[in-house]
């Protein structure tokens, strides 16, 4: 799935553009499903870069789950050098241009001894 692959590309260079190119103009971005999401392109990019991982620092597996026109699901595993891994599953919206216009990442942290 491109859009994945896009994400991939943001997360690794931390661009501002490659961010931008992945959401809508009043797209909002969920950290978690139980919080205030960020509202708007430029509150999630300013959101993205304040929580953004070092590239090198992680590595990323997903699978696709289930995709229609409007919505997919993509199943990952995010495996850190230092910090806990963690288990992800991405619903994401897309509007009419492909980008997101809602992104919600639900996951739960492994145990830091590397028990996975």
């Amino acid at each position: 799935m491109r859009w994945v692959e896009g994400y991939r590309r943001a997360w690794d260079s931390n661009s501002p553009d490659d961010i931008r190119a992945l959401f809508t103009e009043d797209a909002t971005y969920h950290f978690d499903p139980y919080h205030e999401p960020l509202r708007g392109r430029e509150a999630i990019v300013d959101g993205w870069l304040a929580a953004a991982d070092a590239p090198g620092s992680y590595t990323f597996q997903w699978n696709l789950l289930a995709e229609t026109e409007d919505v997919a699901f993509v199943r990952g595993e995010t495996r850190y050098l230092e910090a806990p891994d963690y288990s992800n599953l991405w619903v994401i919206r897309f509007g009419d241009d492909s980008r997101a216009s809602d992104f919600t990442d639900w996951w739960v942290e492994h145990e830091l001894s590397g028990s996975n």
